[in-house]
C-alpha cells in the first residue's frame, strides 16, 4: 500500500455510459430485473458490475463517477441539433438515475456531475488536475475520451462483455491512429458525429479526415493548405468551414470547469454491511455475490 501513498492511481468512471451500456445489454431480451418494489434494476446491476470489475482488474487507490446532469449543455446553445436526435430514455430507465447514484453513495464513492456541462467535461477537468499527482485511467465505453489521454492519463475502453478492456495511453493511441490524442478533437470535427448529431464536413469519413491531419496537422494546417487539396476535398471543405469551426467547439471536452475532486474525498474503502443493506433493501443479487 505504501507504493499507492506515493503514486496514488484515480479512477475516473464515466457513470451514464456504463448504466446505458448495462441497460441495452439486458434490455433487449425483456430482462429488466423488477424487484419486489416495482423498480428495474437491470442498468443499475450491470453498471455496479461493470466498475467492480474494472476495479478488482486495475486496483486503484481512487474511484469518482461522474454523471451528466440533465441534457441542456453549453453545447445545445452553440448549436441547435446538438444530441436532437436522441429519444427520451426508456421509461424502466428512469428511476435507475437516481438508484445508481444511491447505490455509488453506498461505496463511499463521490458522485460528481454539474449542470450545463457533460459528464465528459467534469471528467476532462479532474482528470486533467489530478494527473500531476496521481496516474488517472478513465473506464469508458466512449471513443470521445480518447482526446483525453496524456502521460498520465489512460483511457480504459470497455469491450464486449465484462472485464474486457482495451486501454489506450499515448504510444498506444498514436500506434493505433497515427495521430496524437490532441488531434482527435480535429479528427471529430472534420468527420462528425451522428450519435452527437452535427454534420463535420459532409462526404469526410475518418480515412480522408486522418490522412489529412497526418499531412497538415490540424484544420489550422488545412485549411492554410486548402490549395493544395484534391478538387473535391477542397470543394467539401470550403464549403463547410463555418461548420468545421463550430464541430471543433462540440468536439472538444473542456477541461476547465468549476469543479474539483480532492483526492482525499475519493478514497476506495467501503463499509460492507453498508453495501449489503444496500444490495438487499433493492434486491442487487449481483452486488450481493461479488461482495
Amino acid at each position: 500500500m505504501k507504493e499507492n501513498e506515493q503514486h496514488p492511481s484515480f479512477m475516473l468512471v464515466d457513470g451514464m455510459a456504463l448504466l446505458f451500456r448495462a441497460f441495452y445489454a439486458t434490455a433487449v431480451t425483456g430482462q429488466f430485473m423488477i424487484n419486489s418494489k416495482g423498480i428495474p434494476t437491470n442498468a443499475v446491476q450491470g453498471f455496479l458490475k461493470h466498475m467492480l470489475t474494472a476495479v478488482n482488474h486495475f486496483s486503484p487507490s481512487h474511484v469518482a463517477v461522474c454523471w451528466d446532469m440533465g441534457s441542456k449543455t453549453f453545447r445545445n446553445e452553440l448549436f441547435d441539433g446538438y444530441k436532437a436526435n436522441r429519444s427520451e430514455a426508456p421509461v424502466e430507465m428512469i428511476p435507475q438515475f437516481d438508484l445508481a447514484k444511491k447505490a455509488v453513495e453506498a461505496f463511499d464513492i463521490p458522485n460528481i456531475g454539474l449542470s450545463g456541462y457533460e459528464a465528459d467535461d467534469c471528467i476532462g477537468t479532474i482528470a486533467k488536475a489530478s494527473a500531476q499527482h496521481s496516474r488517472v485511467g478513465i473506464l469508458t465505453g466512449d471513443q470521445d475520451m480518447l482526446q483525453l489521454i496524456d502521460e498520465n492519463i489512460s483511457v480504459l475502453l470497455l469491450k464486449k462483455g465484462y472485464g474486457n478492456y482495451e486501454v489506450h495511453n499515448p504510444d498506444s493511441f498514436f500506434e493505433w491512429k497515427g495521430i496524437t490524442p490532441r488531434q482527435m478533437i480535429d479528427l471529430k470535427a472534420l468527420m462528425g458525429d451522428t450519435a452527437d448529431n452535427y454534420p463535420g464536413v459532409k462526404g469526410i469519413g475518418e480515412k480522408t479526415a486522418l490522412k489529412l491531419l497526418i499531412q497538415y496537422q490540424s484544420i489550422e494546417g488545412i485549411l492554410e493548405n486548402v490549395a493544395s487539396l484534391t478538387n473535391g476535398q477542397r470543394a467539401k471543405i470550403e464549403s463547410a468551414v463555418d461548420m468545421l469551426h463550430l464541430s471543433r467547439k462540440l468536439a472538444e471536452i473542456k477541461c476547465d470547469v468549476p469543479i474539483s475532486c480532492p483526492l482525499d474525498d475519493a478514497v476506495y474503502q467501503y463499509d460492507r454491511e453498508k453495501v449489503k443493506n444496500l444490495a438487499r433493501d433493492h434486491e442487487f443479487r449481483t452486488l450481493l455475490r461479488m461482495i
